[in-house]
């Protein structure tokens, strides 16, 4: 089955490339509001068009930065997504300090999956941003891997499946938005959703890239296609660790990274070197390559982060590059990779 008429009339050819929040959230490290401005405006002058947020990035941070710019362009000229389920309260308590150190967020989180909740949230989130529509509304974390809730995360489901899910599916019908999903880290909850509800778009936000994709590639990509459910992938460089950073997906930097996960990108770094090709740019173009892939999300904390990130999608690499990678099983026979 072919992606559905809706998703190719919301992710259309322009919106293929995206910026995403995470580091304007200061997830990683201490960025200033003129640092995050310059960031999206180079952005913006390269060509992106399509920005990805979220109340939990930075605890109302990121939505805020990105609000700042995008409020002041044509808002037929960009796509824009943001995530529902988690609720910010205003606080003086400073509880948040375990989740965002770096944000100085006066907000608290409040988990929240049922319908008036969903309500709540792109209410809050349009605020926040100064614009007057979502275009997409992902259910964020909703996967046993989110360490803040309040209880086992198949309660938090439930709740989802019979609050946000019809909710989001009648404000996509009263026009408020344009489509929703979930936006996971996790294959698993991707699966979930497609069997209890009629998402169009599910960000998979750490499961497919260079170091970590033959899963997604065996039972992911099969049933999405079979639903004709679009992906928006994001964290191709596994949140900066194929491009060399100590830090593997969204653990600090002192966290333990698997020893195969390191052995790995050795093995990938020395097939590039030996095709003269930059890791990273290919890294990139793996990630966007998938044909159920409707967008890809690359996270930027700096106006050279996000102009490099934009120009490896437009580098040709010499198809023995993949051909190598297949044959010395670093990529799966099954992957999709980029042909010149």
């Amino acid at each position: 089955m072919a992606l559905s008429s809706r998703v190719r009339d919301i992710y259309k050819p322009e919106f293929k490339f995206g910026m995403g929040g995470v580091s304007l959230g200061n997830e990683f490290n201490k960025i200033t509001d003129r640092q995050a401005e310059a960031a999206l405006e180079t952005a913006w002058n390269v060509g992106v068009r399509y920005y990805d947020v979220a109340p939990w990035y930075g605890l109302g941070l990121a939505e805020r930065r990105f609000g700042h710019f995008l409020h002041n362009q044509k808002r037929d000229d960009f796509l824009l997504s943001t995530k529902v389920g988690k609720l910010l309260k205003a606080s003086k308590t400073n509880s948040h300090e375990k989740m965002y150190p770096l944000s100085d967020s006066p907000n608290d989180l409040v988990i929240d999956y049922t319908a008036d909740g969903v309500r709540r949230s792109i209410e809050d989130s349009l605020q926040r941003l100064g614009i007057d529509a979502i275009d997409v509304a992902f259910v964020h974390d909703l996967s046993p891997d989110f360490a803040f809730f309040p209880g086992p995360w198949e309660e938090q489901y439930e709740i989802a499946r019979k609050g946000a899910f019809p909710e989001l599916s009648k404000m996509r019908e009263e026009g408020i938005i344009k489509g929703w999903g979930v936006g996971v880290n996790t294959p698993m909850a991707i699966l979930k959703v497609m069997e209890d509800a009629d998402p169009d778009v599910c960000l998979c936000a750490r499961q497919y890239s260079l170091i970590d994709h033959a899963d997604t590639v065996e039972n992911l990509f099969p049933k999405v296609r079979e639903k004709g459910v679009g992906l928006v992938i994001g964290s191709s460089l596994n949140a900066g660790f194929i491009g060399g950073s100590p830090r593997y997906n969204y653990g600090a930097e002192n966290y333990k990274i698997p020893p195969e996960v390191i052995e790995k990108r050795r093995k990938l770094r020395q097939v590039a070197e030996n095709h003269g090709v930059d890791l990273r740019t290919a890294a990139i173009q793996f990630s966007a390559a998938p044909d159920v892939a409707v967008a890809l999300v690359v996270g930027a904390g700096s106006d050279r982060q996000i102009r490099e990130d934009w120009n490896s999608l437009q580098t040709k690499m010499p198809n023995e590059f993949w051909v190598e990678l297949k044959s010395s099983g670093l990529v799966h026979q099954d992957a999709a990779v980029p042909t010149v």
